[in-house]
Parts: C-alpha cells; structure tokens; sequence
C-alpha cells in the first residue's frame, strides 16, 4: 500500500509555519496529504514557493511538491478535510478571533476534524489549547485533537523514528487523525486522554527550562534525573488534578516527552534554561535561543493554575522566580534540594 492510499489524498491545511509546523507539514506530506502552509511572513511563502525550502526554520531541507504554502487564510482553508494549528499559544485566542471576524487574509475554520500541536496553557484564562479552539473557534468539542509526544522538529525533519499520541474524545477521530501522519519514520498511538495529553505536554517545557538550568549550571546527571522525575511528579499532580488518566503520565505523551524536551540540546525550553544557567538573564536568554520557547508563558499560566487548585509544584514556582521575580537560578536550585525530608 503507498503512503497515498493510507491518507487518501486528503488536503490538510496547517496554519503556523514555524519550525514545528512546518516539520509536521512535511510529515502530512511524506503520508501522502496534499498540504498548505499558512505563515504571516511573506518572505517564508516565498521561500518556500520559489524554493520549496523554510530557510528560517528548517534550513536547506527540500520540502516536497505536495507542500505549498500561503499568506492568505482563506486560500490554505479553502477545501481542506483537516486542519492542523502550530501557532505560539499565547497567540492562539487572538489568531483563532482574527478567523471568525474575518479580518484579512483570515477565514473561518471549517467544519471538519481540527488537530493541535500547540503545547502550552494559556496565560490568564488557565484555559488548555484544546479549550481555546472549542470556545474561541467555535469548533464542536468532538472534532478537536490533540497530538503530543517526545517530537524534536530536527529529527523528524531529517526522518529519525519518533512516536506521538494523538489524543481525542472521541476515539474513532483520534484514529482518523492518526492515519494522517502515518509513515516509516512516525507512528502515532491513539487516547482519549486528552487532559493529560495536553497538560503533558505543555508542563514538560517549564521542567525543560530547570532542568537544561542545571546543565547551564554545571550540575550532573544525578541533579538532571532528579529534576525529571520531580518534575514528572509535578505534571501528575496536575493532570489528576484535572481529571486525567494517571497512566497517560508514564507514556510518550508524559515521560517520553518529557526525557526528550529535558535532555536534549535541540530542545529550546531546555536551550533556554542553560542559557539563564549560564548567567543570561531571561531577555538575554530568549535573545540566545533565537525561537519561541513556550515554557516561559506557561510556567506562569501553570503556576497560576496549580495555585487555585491548591497543587503543590515547587520546581514551576522556582522557574517562576526567575523569569518573573529575578531570582538568582543557583538560589533556586539549592531552595529545591534543601526542601524538607518528605516521602516520594
């Protein structure tokens, strides 16, 4: 059977043209979808029309034939059987806003199965993304899904083996959604979890920003896995909290993501952290990684969340105090190891 046949020619529209969206679009490609990039830049269209290349983010990796891309909303929806959301979650409401109205280069969403890679909380709402798109898009609850998991763009870009979850109420659209991206070098398992899927994935970035702290630092590998798995604590405390399956947490979604995003170099949140562990201070920081790194934002939307839930999540509050308060990191990181003697 060809990579065709199993996507069925489908058009999938993926609105946010960074690295991760332009990674996933290459993925749908790869499956055989027929795919439009959405980017607000002209310069990314145009490099990837007269090029078939996002210099920008993905570098001299040729993109396929069947991966064009646009400027125009409307144009990347038009006819489209999925749509794919990669854009920075704190835009996400505004961007979803901009759609309804109409405004230009703008379109509504269309009413078929909508898929997140967005991996964040939104900060003042608490809202989660997948809670964004029903309520700001206008989307009904059982076409939204979400996808997670231990994702690098570099690697999946180059066609490194990766596993993802993608995560639906319903579980027969999370099955559909899954067909989509199917490929040698990508798998994606299906959930109904889709609590746990997205509050996996987005506090894995806070816990990425400590934990690369500590390597910016200088600290081991014993202070590295203890903040992991600390931090996986966290994300548990908090997605049971909201109703999630606690399994979910020891999964791709949860601890695969999490061990990817925190130990590796290509990750940005953890690039971020080693740079505040370095001695940049968090406008420096940002300035080194060069990219968005949702963790900062989120950080404070989780804190914000784990407080009215009265969640106790000290490595998300210590990342808090740095990048809001100033704190100095390596005060952080010893307040951390000389919390009093609990049980695990």
């Amino acid at each position: 059977m060809t990579s065709h046949a199993r996507t069925g020619g489908r058009r999938i529209a993926v609105l946010g043209a960074g690295s991760w969206g332009t990674t996933f679009a290459l993925v749908l490609a790869r499956a055989g979808a027929d795919v439009t990039l959405w980017a607000r830049r002209p310069e990314v269209v145009q490099d990837i029309t007269e090029h078939h290349r996002n210099t920008a983010y993905l570098g001299e990796r040729e993109l396929p034939a069947a991966l064009t891309a646009t400027a125009d909303a409307q144009e990347a929806l038009e006819g489209a059987d999925g749509v794919v959301l990669a854009v920075p979650a704190q835009t996400l409401a505004q961007n979803l806003a901009g759609l309804r109205a109409g405004s230009p280069g703008a379109a509504a969403l269309p009413d078929v199965p909508v898929l997140s890679l967005i991996k964040g909380i939104e900060r003042g709402s608490d809202r989660r993304m997948s809670q964004v798109i029903i309520e700001d898009g206008g989307v009904d609850t059982a076409k939204v899904a979400v996808l997670s998991g231990p994702n690098l763009s570099a690697e999946i870009a180059a066609e490194e083996p990766c596993a993802a979850v993608v995560a639906a109420h319903d579980e027969a659209l999370a099955h559909e959604i899954a067909l989509w991206c199917a490929g040698p070098a990508f798998r994606a398992y299906t959930s109904t979890d889709v609590v746990g899927v997205e509050i996996a994935g987005a506090v894995k970035n806070v816990i990425a920003i400590a934990v690369g702290a500590a390597a910016g630092l200088g600290l081991g590998d014993n202070a590295r896995a203890s903040l992991i798995t600390r931090g996986l604590a966290e994300i548990t405390r908090l997605g049971t909290a909201l109703g999630a399956d606690p399994q979910t947490f020891a999964g791709l979604a949860g601890l695969g993501d999490l061990v990817a995003t925190c130990a590796s170099p290509l990750s940005r949140n953890h690039r971020l952290g080693a740079a505040l562990g370095s001695g940049l201070d968090v406008e420096a920081a940002t300035a080194a990684v060069g990219q968005t790194a949702e963790g900062v934002p989120t950080a404070r939307a989780v804190a914000s969340l784990a407080g009215r839930l009265g969640i106790d999540m000290p490595i998300t509050a210590g990342v808090v105090d740095v990048v809001d308060h100033g704190r100095d990191i390596r005060e952080v990181t010893a307040a951390l190891l000389a919390r009093s003697v609990r049980p695990e």
